[in-house]
Parts: C-alpha cells; structure tokens; sequence
C-alpha cells in the first residue's frame, strides 16, 4: 500500500507548482481583465459548472467582501430565465477548464447581442470560450494531482489562486482600507478587529473605577471591588492619572506589607505611569497591548490626562475579538 504520507505530499507539490506556474502566464491579458473590471459600472457575475462553478462562488464572494460587487450565476439556470439577472453594464467571467463548457458557450450569443463583456479563466487558450472573449486568462496546469490525472485538483487550485489575484489587484486599484474593508465584514471576527473600537467598550462614568493619591487603600480596596473590574485609577488633586491599583498590587502589598498595608493610601501602593489607549484605537489594538504586557486593563484619558474610560480584556474577549 502506498505511503499516505507521500501521497499527500505529492498532491501538495502538484498544487503548489500550478499555482507557481501561473506567474509566468500572466501578461498584458490580466491586466485587462483587472481594468475591465474596475472601469465597470456594474457587477461581475462569475459562472462554471461543477468544480468551476464551486470554485466560481468562492472568487465571487472575495469579489465582493473586497469591493467589487459580484455575485455568482449558474449557467445551466441562466438560460432558463436566469440571464434576466445580467444587464449590459456587467462583466462575465466564465470558468470552464476545457473551455468548452456546453452551458457556458451556449450563453455566448446571449452576451455578444447584449454587449457584455466577458472575461474567460480557462487551461484551453485555442477553445470556443477562450476565442469568443474579450480578455482570456489561461490557467492550464501542467497535471492534476490525482493519479489518474483528470480529478480537478491542481486546475481548480490554480483558478482560485487567479480569482484571488484578481480580486486583490482590485482592491489595491480601489485603494481599500481597513474601515472600508470592516464596512463589508461587520459580523465575525473579521469585522469585530476592524470595526469595534476602544471607545465602543470601555467603562465610564459611574463604572469607572477611580481614587485619589491619599484615598486611604482600605477605601480604594471596595471602590475596585464594588466596580468589578479589580483596577482603580488613581488620580491627582488636578484629576490627571498618576497610576493604578490592581489586584496584583494588593496582593503584593499584603506579602510585603501584611495588615498595615490598609494604612497606606493608593498613591503609595499604586503602579506608576499605567499603560493608556485612546478611544479611537482600534480593540485589536487594545488586545495586542494587553497581550504584550501581560495585563488586563488599559487606561483611556482625554488630551488633559484625565480618564475617561478602562477597558479589560475580559470586554475584549466577550466580543470574540482574537
């Protein structure tokens, strides 16, 4: 019986080389499919059956969570009726490794009397598809990674990875950014990380934990307990921060200093120059700097060095931002 471990490898290594060799396709063709696209006052509507048409749904939906409108159309039900999907603004790529497609040629007349433009992906370049289009992307492979060489493996990889440079090249010709791309992802951790903001978690008002510099510790103990967060900003007679009380503090302070660690104030317990965020930043970022330095809060103050706010990486990981 054959190695599955080498099997595997094997199959990984003929992927790999596919999506390789399609760098050494790419011409002046893929650039026109891109400009195409972007020049486009409609959407682009992605077909293929099968495999393709999976495959097709996927670079549809990147497509689209990348801005540019897409949606996938299948073409056996685009000839019976479907077709009344597309206008004459759209683009079509149509996927088909063979590039003969029955259902996706039989489409042709339909786009060539409606002027759509069509851009085909397909490992024929000499195919009734291929010729029929405006812009043709060859993504033929060398092998499939099946022994028997006609599973769509290494094909079908190598067109996702075209579908994902397309779609990437766009996005960059869009000149997308995080807000725009969190403005298409507002579900999911996706859109958590680049949408939910600091100022969107952080406590305030009453549910800020806060004492002064000589709040006896007796009394700064229940002010961060009664607020649940097991953190007190200290505050100035100016009300700027000057630290903060953690639990890691107190108990510290009970090992060093036992019951007479109630007569001191905060301002003698407390950690100095506390870590801070502001409330634009993003709650990834808060993440990231809880995570670097091992703590659970961060202090939000205004431009004065006031606070206005904490955020605890329990509010953080409630949201599923990870």
């Amino acid at each position: 019986m054959d190695n599955i471990l080498e099997i595997a490898k094997k199959v990984l290594k003929t992927e790999a080389e596919a999506v390789s060799a399609l760098i050494e396709k790419l011409n002046s063709n893929f650039e026109n499919a891109v400009n195409l696209i972007y020049e486009s006052k409609g959407r682009v509507v992605v077909s293929g059956m099968g495999k393709s048409g999976l495959v097709g749904k996927k670079i549809a939906a990147t497509l689209a969570s990348t801005g540019t409108p897409a949606f996938f159309l299948h073409p056996a039900e685009a000839s019976h009726g479907d077709l009344g999907m597309v206008t004459e603004r759209d683009i079509i790529i149509s996927i088909s490794n063979s590039g003969e497609t029955a259902e996706l040629v039989g489409l042709i007349p339909f786009l060539k009397r409606y002027r759509v433009k069509l851009i085909s992906m397909t490992g024929n370049p000499a195919s009734t598809l291929a010729k029929a289009s405006d812009v043709s992307l060859d993504i033929s492979v060398k092998e499939e990674a099946c022994p028997m060489g006609v599973v769509p493996t290494a094909s079908t990889t190598a067109t996702m990875a075209m579908g994902d440079a397309i779609a990437v090249a766009l996005l960059v010709k869009r000149g997308l950014n995080e807000n725009d791309f969190a403005f298409f992802h507002p579900g999911g951790s996706i859109g958590k990380k680049l949408f939910i903001r600091v100022k969107d978690l952080m406590h305030t008002g009453d549910l800020l934990p806060v004492v002064s510099l000589d709040t006896p510790m007796s009394k700064a103990v229940i002010e961060m307990s009664s607020k649940r967060l097991g953190h007190a900003i200290v505050i100035d007679k100016n009300g700027r921060i000057s630290g903060i009380l953690t639990d890691g503090d107190v108990r510290r302070g009970l090992g060093e200093w036992a019951g007479k660690l109630f007569e001191l104030t905060a301002g003698e317990v407390m950690t100095k120059n506390p870590k801070t965020i502001t409330p634009e930043e993003l709650a990834a970022k808060a993440l990231s700097i809880l995570e670097q330095y091992s703590i659970t809060a961060l202090v939000v103050p205004d431009e004065e060095g006031r606070p206005v706010g904490i955020i605890h990486l329990h509010d953080i990981l409630r949201q599923g931002i990870v």
